[in-house]
């Protein structure tokens, strides 16, 4: 039975008899304290996120160094601000003291995504040098690894890559196609490309920088393979590319243009057999496999698994790069005027025009959901990674498991946001938002990319989708489309549909909320259970009609392969139900541990207006499923229109909390606008 949570009381926590701040039914407008709800958002960390916000301001010449400088400046520019910046220490807190790290994961993502309110390239190629590359050292090496390179890469003496990616195999990792042949005479192995299909491409650092690669391969010994490992391989020495290597620019891209992308192609590259990255398997000089992890399909996941970092702190940047645009536009939005709409003598501010708080407003209160579905999965990465590792005694396999579907959840969800938002944002200022200067030109593009790597965003939801289906039971196997249709046909349907459970929630939410068999119609529309109970409704019944419409094809006789294409669709929407439920759990858990005040009554009515907006959008699914009559549909757009009103006095506060530099918003023109124009 789900958890009661208590009642929220927008209308009754606030006291006094301010006339100005009243308004119907006994609403109080609460007065948002700015530096009080920017101490909210930025956590245990905000010592951390105010070091990066400093850095970023004092090198806040690089928003216009990209719109000036030729690519190859840039690119160099880039380089040189980020080495600065590890100088400060602020790009290495996640790695250990003893290299001059500062010990700390979880800082270490406060860091990264506050840097992302700044140029992104920058971040990109920070992400690439200490997330990637020096993520793999540190995760997947052993300390003769950690002896030789993390000193060195920490402090950005020495640049390196991370090459996964081929151009033939994209997110099937599995199947790549660059060959690691050991040699057992020499006891080397051989890196080679055997041919375009698994060429190395879109590597970060690889076209100019990076002097060492991790390299990721199918690793063979006496002409068997073992699978994918890792590899650390020179590329360059003293700036030359090294005999074998081939390194080819991407050229340019849609943004990200300071980060030199590259393709890399081996012929026959030797490397000591001390290259491996042997955290979970190791090669004798004389050639002998051995793996603590016997399963290779486990194995290989395991090894992923501990790459997650980078998942968790993309989808952290794209929300914090969505803060950004949103600063933007609402601050232009209550500056800006347009029509005499409700004076003859003055033209109305946009803000006050209700289609544009539609636009904006609620997507100022999934910004402030999703950062709290961050600070969620954030700390569960930094408690599993302070923890045992997962080949140790005391390791958590259960709790990674549950980070990497965490990660991927809302990395996609984050992303997506971030793409839609800045679109909007970018509308919301008309041509202004179209000027360069005015930000949303580099937002957009460099912000793009982020729905696609660190796992495209639907092939993410995939890995969600199995680890609902299988109810978090089983090993990660294969998590491509094969994969998926072999899990297909082994599936048991019925623990699955016992296990989601909806007609159990029905009845736990009937005790729970007024209304008995009615309690969707009749239930408070602001009553977290009711929206917390809609929300998993849709999530449990989704999960429960994608096992049975796979498990209806098997048993019709049909290719599991097929059987999962037809309802893919239907996975990707039982993955996202999911993820949505897990923002809005956040959202409210946050909500209701604040102490009673005025800063409750901001932050639930952004709860509110998230929760509602969502279920608003996706009000066909819940009228096709019995559970919104149109009355109710109704009054839900009522409550929506009537909290963005609430909502609006407290905007331009809401979006200053987020505590992005001033230097880092540029845009004159749009946030120094007056009655006769620009100031």
């Amino acid at each position: 039975m789900p958890t009661p949570v208590p009642e929220k009381s927008a209308e009754t926590a606030v006291t006094g008899d301010d006339a100005a701040h009243v308004t119907n039914k006994g609403y109080r407008q609460p007065e948002v304290d700015v530096a009080a709800l920017r101490t909210l958002l930025d956590g245990r960390y905000a010592e951390v996120r105010d070091l990066v916000r400093d850095n970023l301001a004092e090198h806040a010449q690089i928003l216009l160094d990209e719109e000036e400088m030729s690519t190859a400046d840039f690119r160099e520019r880039v380089k040189d601000v980020v080495v600065m910046m590890a100088e400060t220490g602020q790009t290495g807190m996640g790695f250990p003291e003893e290299y001059g790290g500062g010990g700390d994961i979880g800082a270490s993502i406060a860091a990264f995504e506050t840097l992302a309110m700044g140029d992104l390239s920058v971040l990109v190629k920070v992400g690439v040098q200490f997330g990637l590359f020096g993520g793999a050292i540190l995760q997947l090496g052993t300390k003769v690894h950690h002896d030789a390179y993390l000193a060195d890469l920490v402090s950005g003496r020495t640049m390196g890559c991370f090459a996964m990616t081929e151009s033939g195999h994209g997110s099937n990792v599995q199947a790549l196609g660059t060959v690691a042949a050991y040699d057992t005479a020499t006891e080397e192995f051989v890196i080679t490309t055997p041919d375009d299909a698994s060429r190395k491409d879109y590597i970060g650092n690889a076209a100019a920088h990076a002097e060492l690669a991790a390299v990721f391969a199918q690793l063979e010994v006496d002409g068997e393979r073992h699978g994918v490992h890792a590899f650390v391989v020179p590329i360059r020495e003293g700036g030359r590319v090294v005999d074998g290597v081939r390194i080819e620019d991407c050229g340019p891209k849609m943004g990200l243009n300071g980060v030199d992308n590259g393709r890399i192609w081996f012929d026959g590259v030797r490397v000591p057999r001390t290259a491996l990255l042997n955290q979970f398997a190791e090669v004798t000089p004389e050639g002998r496999y051995l793996s603590p992890i016997d399963n290779p399909n486990k194995r290989f996941f395991t090894m992923l698994g501990t790459l997650v970092q980078g998942r968790v702190c993309v989808g952290g940047a794209g929300i914090n790069a969505a803060k950004v645009a949103l600063t933007i536009a609402t601050r232009y939005a209550v500056r800006r005027r347009q029509f005499e709409a409700t004076s003859p003598d003055e033209e109305q501010v946009l803000l006050d025009y209700g289609m544009h708080q539609r636009r904006l407003l609620p997507l100022i209160a999934r910004t402030y959901a999703l950062h709290f579905a961050q600070e969620v999965v954030a700390g569960q990465l930094h408690d599993v990674f302070s923890g045992p590792g997962p080949t140790e005694e005391g390791g958590d396999e259960h709790g990674r498991r549950m980070l990497e579907s965490r990660a991927a959840a809302t990395k996609a969800l984050g992303t997506w946001h971030a793409t839609r938002t800045i679109q909007e944002c970018r509308e919301a200022c008309g041509g202004a938002g179209y000027i360069s200067e005015n930000r949303f030109t580099a937002l957009k593009a460099d912000t793009d990319v982020f729905t696609t790597f660190e796992g495209d965003n639907h092939v993410l939801l995939q890995l969600v989708a199995k680890g609902l289906l299988t109810d978090y039971a089983g090993e990660f196997e294969d998590m491509d489309q094969l994969g998926m249709a072999r899990f297909v046909a082994g599936l048991a349907v019925e623990t699955v549909v016992e296990r989601t459970s909806v007609h159990k929630l029905v009845q736990s939410v009937r005790d729970l909320l007024p209304g008995g068999d009615t309690w969707d119609q009749e239930a408070g529309l602001l009553d977290p259970n009711y929206q917390l109970a809609m929300l998993r409704f849709r999530e449990e019944h989704m999960i429960g009609g994608v096992a049975r419409r796979l498990k209806r094809g098997i048993d019709q006789g049909m290719n599991p392969g097929a059987v999962f294409s037809r309802v893919q669709d239907h996975v990707i929407a039982a993955a996202r139900a999911h993820a949505e439920r897990l923002v809005l759990e956040a959202f409210v858990a946050k909500a209701a541990a604040l102490p009673d005040g005025d800063l409750k009554v901001a932050v639930n009515l952004l709860c509110d207006l998230h929760a509602l907006s969502t279920i608003e959008a996706d009000r066909a699914w819940f009228m096709e499923h019995g559970r919104l009559s149109s009355a109710r549909s109704k009054a839900i757009s009522r409550e929506v229109g009537s909290l963005c009103r609430k909502v609006r006095p407290l905007a331009v506060d809401l979006v200053n909390a987020f505590g992005v530099p001033e230097e880092m918003l540029r845009s004159p023109e749009l946030l120094t606008w007056t009655e006769t124009g620009p100031a």
